[in-house]
């Protein structure tokens, strides 16, 4: 079945993010629910592309899965008109798959029962075999029970995440509700970490470690970026029964801490692994979704190394700086595309460098005006005046540009403010942020190449996120920065 693009779907382009250094393009977009369908599709019907899943092909074409159960093949995606755009079924009947990956000639999907393996093998481009690849944890019919991935990890195992059962007939008790899982030869799975809360989004990055997102509730006191792997535990406590299954790889060595502020918990029970960013909330996002490394070799813009973050309620795509101390990620977070027609859920990026945004409304709502749409976002050469990195040192912070700075203006402390805070660890719904205090910046030395910028902090505190604002500094033709905000978290103080 083939479908070419129909007629209420709409093409603008506009440079609206990140000022005007990334152009826009429209390849679907859905105001209303699609019209009903028969087999024998019929321009004008309506295709809704509520998608929850998108890879790319060995051929060139865009699989994405739509969270009414189908798997589409997209021709054209790369294309400067609608025109050359097409869609055909490949796969349906499944049940809200929220990823998709392919593996050889098949594709592996994550359904809400099982991880699906669709095949075909008469290359008529419509999945012939639909085969268990993996399967094995609780599904309740609960609303809020989905699955996500698969992701691969630099040793090639496969990962997928849970979400913690919500609202009738929730049974958290039962087996891997809110873990992350790493499937087996044998289809089994394993429980290689816990205390997830809504993990909607899974992504490697350039070396290969798997991050994931969570969103605010509870237990969860501000939006995580996570580093994930084998042995942690993320913070939310409902799906721990499942530490007594034989293929738990997470046991406790102390009771889960309640109603004491994060840093403390920590210092209580040394599985609680903090994230590696927190996205403090509204400020950046409020429910965070899919990751995606930026690995384009300049291709879009000066941020390869880069994580980018799905935004589901404020319609955004945020960024992620990180870097290792002692071993561990650490780093900030930057506000970085915005007014999305949707909420965004789906990231990846195509072989010419362009930025691939799915998105769907479906669950939650959005600030968004659309119900589901795919948007084609390309760098148009223009590089923004952001802070491109903020790393961490033993008395302070570097500041590093994507543009020389005004050295005047930069040098001069009063061009900064910090603040640092922490969260409530409990049970509650999200958190507000906690022993606030502000950061005195003593001095602000200015490189000689006008690219960066050290500045000697005050009052830093480990486990705490350290808030700056920089509306004082400007470019060399007097230009402010694009985001002047940018918030460190700040596990460990470089020695």
């Amino acid at each position: 079945m083939v479908k070419r693009l129909i007629p209420f779907l709409s093409l603008f382009t506009c440079s609206l993010y990140a000022g005007d250094s990334y152009d826009r393009f429209e390849l679907l977009t859905g105001s209303s629910p699609s019209a009903p369908r028969s087999k024998e599709w019929k321009p004008g019907e309506g295709l809704a592309l509520e998608i929850g899943g998108m890879t790319w092909t060995s051929e060139g074409r865009l699989a994405v899965t739509i969270r009414k159960g189908e798997v589409w093949l997209i021709d054209g995606a790369d294309s400067d008109s609608l025109d050359g755009v097409s869609y055909k079924q490949f796969a349906t009947g499944l049940h809200e798959p929220l990823g998709i990956l392919q593996d050889g000639d098949d594709f592996l999907v994550a359904q809400r029962a099982e991880v699906t393996r669709l095949r075909d093998t008469d290359r008529d481009d419509i999945a012939d075999e639909y085969l268990t690849a993996a399967s094995g944890w609780n599904v309740s019919g609960a609303y809020h029970g989905y699955t996500y991935g698969p992701e691969r990890d630099a040793e090639g195992r496969l990962w997928i995440t849970t979400n913690i059962d919500q609202g009738d007939h929730a049974d958290n008790d039962a087996a891997w509700r809110g873990w992350g899982l790493t499937i087996n030869e044998d289809g089994s799975v394993s429980g290689q970490a816990a205390g997830m809360r809504s993990p909607s989004g899974l992504g490697a990055n350039i070396e290969g470690d798997l991050f994931y997102s969570d969103q605010q509730g509870r237990w969860m006191p501000a939006t995580p970026i996570n580093h994930l792997r084998p042995g942690a535990f993320y913070g939310n406590p409902s799906g721990l029964a499942s530490m007594d299954l034989p293929n738990s790889h997470l046991q406790f060595s102390a009771e889960v801490p309640e109603g004491i502020q994060y840093p403390d918990a920590l210092a209580q029970l040394s599985e609680l692994t903090p994230p590696a960013v927190w996205l403090p909330y509204n400020k950046v996002g409020r429910s965070a979704t899919d990751i995606q490394v930026i690995d384009q070799g300049g291709r879009f813009g000066p941020f390869d190394g880069q994580l980018l973050v799905g935004e589901f309620t404020n319609v955004e795509v945020n960024r992620v700086f990180l870097e290792k101390i002692d071993g561990e990620y650490q780093g900030a977070c930057f506000r970085f595309l915005d007014h999305f027609p949707s909420a965004v859920f789906r990231l990846c990026f195509g072989d010419d460098g362009s930025l691939y945004v799915g998105m769907t409304n479906r669950g939650w709502s959005s600030l968004g005006n659309r119900s589901y749409g795919l948007v084609r976002v390309r760098w148009n050469g223009e590089t923004p005046f952001e802070i491109k990195e903020m790393r961490a040192k033993p008395d302070g912070f570097e500041l590093v540009f994507t543009q020389p700075v005004d050295p005047t203006k930069a040098s001069n402390v009063g061009s900064y403010r910090m603040n640092n805070y922490t969260y409530l660890y409990s049970g509650a719904y999200g958190s507000d942020e906690l022993d606030k205090s502000e950061n005195s910046i003593t001095e602000a030395t200015v490189s000689t190449d006008r690219m960066s910028v050290y500045l000697k902090v005050n009052n830093l505190k480990a486990h705490y996120v350290h808030e700056l604002h920089a509306e004082g500094v400007l470019n060399r033709e007097g230009m402010p920065l694009l985001h002047p905000e940018a918030y460190y978290t700040l596990n460990r103080i470089p020695q």
